[in-house]
C-alpha cells in the first residue's frame, strides 16, 4: 500500500534537513570547538545533538545577561 505524504510530513522533513545543516555548521565553528574542549570527558561522550543543544542553551543564557 502506497503511503501518502502530507504537507506536514514534507515540512517536518524540510525542518529536519535544516536542523541537521545548522547542527553541522555549529559543530564546525571555532566557538563550539573551544566550548567543547572546556567541558569534561563525560560531556564529550554525549551525542552531537545533545552537545549542540547544550551549547546553544548556554550561549543564549549568557547573551541574556
Amino acid at each position: 500500500m502506497a503511503q501518502i505524504q502530507t504537507s506536514s510530513d514534507r515540512q517536518f522533513a524540510y525542518d529536519t534537513e535544516i536542523w541537521n545543516s545548522l547542527k553541522c555548521a555549529i559543530a564546525a565553528s571555532s566557538g563550539f570547538q573551544r566550548w567543547l574542549l572546556e567541558r569534561d570527558v563525560q560531556f564529550q561522550k554525549l551525542s552531537l545533538e545533545q552537545q549542540v543543544q547544550h551549547y546553544l542553551r548556554e550561549t543564549l543564557e549568557n547573551l541574556a545577561y
